[in-house]
């Protein structure tokens, strides 16, 4: 067991492992198979526009088998064909190829439609104005009043506060109709959104970085809590079914020990132990956030948290290596809620500059390798054999009753025979030690009633010695020449061991 511990290197990521494959320099994401969010549009446009220029070749070839069979049958050609499936065919994908970006330009277009009048319309109005649509009147009236008054209050300082108020509006409300679009769809709409925002902001308006990138984050979070029920976790997608998967994956994995991830973090120590705690709970509350901003805050909260116990265990700044095991420890104690779909939610819906750079992208990136680890974990990754593995996952031995090494792994059935007969000796030796501890209890109950005895008899002893023959003498003149009765000198008539004390002072009256 030692040879192996001594030859465990830990779990390792090297740091270029977390950037894009395409070598552009942002981080990458297993969730756009190793790819940022830029690489990752432009190759899944890429890939679309290939699909559709098939889709159209193998729609010519269908219309000129279709003109050569038709011909092979009549023998006088069409001089005007009618209208042919694959005109329709290539129609209908035209108009989905401009549907795209017709859906996301109309928001930057004013209406012709709109009266002069609600053009003029200050965000105030536009916000007490009932709205249009059913699905935001059905949404939770207290998280979407808060969210439109804290945008509205952010646009007012702003010259073209109104036109992104309207934009952005308009935009939720027209996704509220798209239930039945794909999550990646819905994903789409919203980044071409955010892009076209950014890029209007930067030139017609000529506004700085760092001013872009705080209304962006305003942006982004008035259109989530507005959008909030409609892109979590989509009926379109198998979001809920991967949720199932890795929280079935992590409560199998309960058996992992600190030990088997090489984590460099001793628990014993109380601040190490209460940095744990705040980052299993961080870790925990990511789903309760609403906005990507704000589970992303959650999880940079929980990695410092993780930071600061290595550094506190190791006496010494912590390192990337550390790092990474210890996320994969507190998924594993934590199993968050909703953990993919949170995941998910984070990749396709937030500011995508944000995920590409800077800490939080940066910790996000980590959670995503943790995952995926915990996903793929086998024996190697802990440094045992397969049959060891299977036999923790599937409950038949654990790490604290391993096997004994003359038993196969086939015979499941003596193994937890085995198991039953060890629980059963552990509950002999238990019945055993109470029996003892009974008994030594009950001969300390005999030795306190033997020690009382013998103190009251040392001190009835002492009693007896200090008492003297002439005190009963003394008390009987001094009473009969104070003329007070007997009776009346007892203190303390009622006790029967009244004879035994020493007799009271009486006062005295000398003649001057």
């Amino acid at each position: 067991m030692m040879a192996r511990r001594s030859e465990r290197r830990g779990i390792h990521l090297d740091q270029s492992e977390l950037l894009c494959k395409k070598g552009c320099g942002f981080y990458g994401n297993t969730a756009w198979q190793g790819l940022c969010s830029k690489c990752w549009r432009e190759e899944n446009q890429r890939d679309r526009q290939k699909q559709i220029q098939d889709d159209w070749a193998l729609a010519e070839r269908l219309q000129r088998e279709e003109e050569e069979a038709y011909a092979s049958r009549h023998h006088k050609p069409q001089l005007q064909p009618a209208v042919t499936p694959f005109s329709k065919f290539e129609e209908r994908k035209t108009k989905e190829k401009s549907s795209k970006v017709n859906t996301v330009t109309k928001f930057f277009t004013p209406s012709i439609k709109t009266p002069p009048k609600k053009e003029a319309a200050a965000p105030s109005d536009a916000q007490s104005s009932p709205s249009s649509s059913s699905t935001a009147n059905r949404l939770p009236s207290v998280d979407t009043d808060h969210a439109t008054r804290e945008f509205i209050d952010f646009l007012k300082p702003l010259k073209y506060g109104r036109q992104i108020f309207k934009q952005c509006r308009a935009f939720t409300e027209g996704m509220a109709y798209k239930r039945d679009m794909g999550a990646d769809d819905m994903s789409e709409c919203v980044q071409d959104f955010y892009q076209n925002l950014s890029e209007r902001l930067q030139s017609q308006f000529k506004s700085s970085p760092e001013h872009i990138e705080g209304i962006m984050d305003e942006v982004e979070r008035y259109m989530m809590t507005r959008l909030y029920k409609e892109v979590f976790c989509p009926e379109t997608s198998d979001d809920e079914k991967k949720d199932l998967a890795i929280q079935k994956r992590i409560r199998a994995l309960h058996w992992v020990t600190i030990e088997m991830l090489c984590v460099p973090v001793d628990e014993e120590i109380p601040e190490v132990s209460d940095s744990v705690v705040k980052a299993i709970t961080d870790v925990i509350e990511i789903d309760s956030r609403r906005v990507p901003k704000d589970k992303l805050a959650c999880i940079t909260r929980c990695s410092k948290h993780i930071f600061n116990a290595i550094r506190i265990s190791k006496k010494e700044a912590a390192s990337a290596d550390d790092f990474l095991p210890t996320v994969i420890y507190i998924v594993l104690k934590a199993n968050p809620p909703r953990l993919q779909s949170n995941i998910q939610y984070i990749t396709r819906f937030c500011n995508p500059s944000r995920l590409m750079t800077g800490e939080d992208g940066y910790y996000f990136t980590n959670l995503c390798c943790a995952v995926a680890f915990i996903e793929k974990l086998d024996g190697k990754s802990l440094n045992m054999t397969s049959e060891e593995f299977d036999l923790y996952m599937s409950g038949q031995a654990s790490p604290n009753y391993p096997p004994s090494e003359g038993q196969s792994s086939r015979s499941l059935g003596s193994q937890a025979l085995s198991q039953v007969h060890k629980r059963l000796d552990l509950l002999t030796g238990l019945g055993e030690r109470q029996e003892r501890v009974i008994e030594r209890a009950r001969q300390m109950e005999n030795d306190l009633i033997d020690w009382t005895d013998e103190v009251e008899q040392k001190v009835q002893s002492v009693l007896d010695s200090l008492e003297t023959p002439e005190a009963p003498t003394a008390t009987t003149d001094s009473s009969s020449a104070t003329g007070a009765p007997a009776a009346s000198s007892a203190i303390d008539s009622d006790n029967v061991e009244n004879e035994h004390l020493p007799p009271p002072l009486q006062p005295q009256v000398f003649a001057g």
